[in-house]
């Protein structure tokens, strides 16, 4: 079969492969404790489900405009107005199936061939498989554990160069949990003033997880960098509201791009599924108690798997302001991370990722998913202790 040439340059997320290889032990019986997806284990709340059943018993699966229905859109105006300290107008909102779609339609409205991206590394992979499959040229710049897996101003603005086109941010960070400062965030905007042709992609899908000891910044809060401006604000429900399966996130931005999203989306998937909409409205307007307790129970589950895991042998962790993921240092270990990955997988029954699988800074480190219950959790730090003292014999 003959493909087109780009399908040689779009990546995959390895999360997808290791759940796959998990499933497969599963099947034969083994028991795995799964530490690799990305997604909360709690239940939609109830309110939010009834909402969905009851906008299908009333008749909403039909399509809806576009960008969205009129009084999503206007709800998440409402919020990232609020949240984010800056105007929004619900005619710069686009509703997409999942955060995804943003994304890629920012990637595919602004980079031409030969173009530059700056991207955080590590990452989450579909930035880079993105920008690669436009023709795009990603220009890395390094999360280090010695700072916090924050950027490095100095760093940041030596990579920007003649060609950048786009930047993309993303705070809180997958893999590393790491949270920009609102120090950081001014330092960024201070320098991407001097560059008024360069966009923003604020990848936000994790600015409510975060936890007491640090506070959420967004660029888009920044002076001259607004979604007024050239900022992108992604974000959605999917964390925020244990809603991965529903496929429902957004897009803030200025209104000339909200139009060439929309036109993408007619070409792609049309629209936001109805009903799904419908649930959203009531994730934003009803009860945020849910979210809180999620956010304390996360809370606690990293502080035991931080602490388990500094524990260990050759491993050293530093604690994530942000999401649910561990990003823990393994080179102590004396194996690679893919090689300790596989081998935890393969005999102790862990699945987690090797942190490689974010981008060539990963290296060395591996990310363990806390969206598992603390028994798992415990369960999990006793085989790979047991791992790593029979693999050091």
């Amino acid at each position: 079969m003959r493909l087109a040439g780009r399908m040689r340059r779009l990546g995959t997320e390895s999360a997808f492969a290791v759940l796959a290889r998990a499933r497969e032990l599963e099947a034969q019986g083994r028991d795995i404790i799964h530490l690799e997806i990305g997604e909360p284990d709690f239940d939609t709340p109830p309110h939010i489900v009834e909402a969905g059943c009851r906008a299908l018993r009333e008749g909403h699966t039909h399509y809806t405009p576009a960008a969205g229905i009129p009084e999503l859109r206007e709800a998440i105006a409402e919020e990232v107005s609020r949240s984010r300290g800056v105007p929004v107008h619900p005619s710069q909102v686009v509703v997409t199936p999942g955060g995804k779609p943003v994304m890629f339609f920012a990637i595919l409205v602004l980079v031409e061939p030969g173009d530059e991206v700056l991207l955080p590394n590590p990452a989450f992979p579909i930035y880079e498989s993105m920008v690669n499959f436009v023709g795009g040229r990603p220009v890395f710049v390094p999360l280090r554990q010695e700072n916090g897996f924050r950027f490095d101003p100095e760093e940041f603005g030596e990579r920007l160069g003649p060609k950048t086109r786009l930047v993309i941010l993303n705070s809180p960070a997958n893999p590393t949990g790491g949270v920009l400062t609102p120090e950081d965030t001014r330092a960024l905007a201070e320098i991407l003033r001097e560059r008024p042709d360069v966009y923003v992609l604020s990848d936000e899908i994790y600015s409510r997880l975060v936890y007491p000891e640090a506070s959420f910044a967004s660029i888009a809060s920044e002076p001259g960098l607004g979604p007024d401006g050239r900022t992108i604000i992604l974000d959605g429900f999917s964390k925020t509201y244990a809603m991965t399966g529903w496929r429902l996130g957004y897009g803030v931005m200025p209104r000339r791009l909200a139009g060439e999203f929309a036109k993408l989306q007619v070409n792609s998937s049309s629209c936001a599924n109805a009903a799904a909409q419908r649930a959203g409205l009531a994730a934003l307007e009803g009860p945020q108690e849910p979210v809180e307790e999620m956010v304390r129970e996360f809370g606690a589950r990293r502080d035991m798997i931080v602490a388990g895991l500094n524990e260990l042998p050759g491993v050293e962790c530093r604690t994530p302001h942000g999401a649910f993921y561990a990003f823990p240092r393994v080179t102590g270990t004396g194996r690679s991370a893919g090689e300790l990955a596989r081998l935890l997988l393969e005999e102790a029954g862990v699945a987690c990722l090797s942190g490689d699988g974010f981008g060539r800074y990963g290296e060395g480190h591996l990310r363990f998913s806390y969206a598992n219950s603390r028994e798992n959790i415990s369960r999990a730090l006793e085989r790979v202790a047991k791992t790593l003292a029979g693999a050091a014999r």
